[in-house]
């Protein structure tokens, strides 16, 4: 990934997103921000204990790093709704765990803290969409869910879409001790010896049975519980903040 900087905040880009000049994204870290404590410093969540003040504080920070644009928010509850942002009036009580928009000036944000957000964009059908993938959205295929969804509703090609999957609990980390109760048979096949998952390929393998190249998928592969210095992590902190993931049409 490509770290930059805007207003004195670090955030990082993909490669392949970061080619397409019609489009804003970023990753931003925990770093910049407002928030004290256990949320140090760019929380934007606000139902995780810390001060409200310092979180409008840190989207507002944000959305200036994106040039002033508005920032879409929505509750996210590990499951399969998709949310499709298509004027520009959206509901502020939004419950979704994927959002999906064709409208310019839109930035689709993701809230994460271990689960990843997958990134994808659509530069022929100019459709831009953000997905929040932890272990529950893998096994109920909210990333396939909302390909399908850019396609039946918005016209996308899968084969047009460019996606990044951002940084998020990686398979050294994510261990299931309770798998057999937990995660379908079906996904075994990604864990190993030791019980630990590997939810980045799952991901990547389920935007190509999509229909989504191999070669448009860039993976961070960067672990949040092994980076608590640059990204909030569940695991590894249980009491902490969620960092920014987002895209949207210039």
């Amino acid at each position: 990934m490509i770290l930059t900087q805007k207003n004195d905040i670090p955030f990082f880009q993909f490669p392949n997103l970061a080619a397409f000049s019609d489009i804003r994204h970023g990753i931003f870290t925990r770093n910049g921000g407002y928030s004290k404590g256990a949320y140090q410093t760019l929380n934007v969540g606000f139902s995780v204990g810390d001060e409200e003040s310092a979180v409008i504080k840190n989207r507002a920070e944000i959305s200036q790093c994106m040039d002033g644009k508005d920032l879409v928010f929505a509750s996210q509850v590990h499951g399969t709704e998709i949310a499709r942002i298509r004027n520009t009036e959206h509901s502020p009580k939004l419950v979704a765990d994927a959002m999906i928009t064709d409208i310019p000036e839109k930035m689709l944000v993701i809230q994460v803290a271990d689960c990843q957000a997958v990134l994808m964009y659509d530069p022929v059908g100019r459709v831009a969409a953000n997905v929040h993938s932890g272990w529950r959205g893998s096994i109920k295929n909210i990333i396939g869910h909302t390909v399908n969804m850019m396609k039946k509703e918005f016209g996308c090609n899968p084969r047009h879409i460019v996606a990044g999957i951002g940084p998020s609990l990686g398979p050294c980390c994510a261990e299931f001790i309770n798998y057999k109760a937990e995660i379908p048979k079906m996904f075994w096949k990604y864990r190993d010896s030791s019980d630990h998952f590997d939810f980045w390929s799952v991901s990547r393998e389920q935007l190509c049975d999509a229909g989504v190249p191999s070669e448009n998928i860039s993976s961070a592969e960067i672990c949040t519980q092994c980076n608590t210095d640059m990204f909030f992590s569940y695991r590894g902190e249980r009491v902490t903040g969620r960092f920014a993931t987002l895209i949207g049409l210039k």
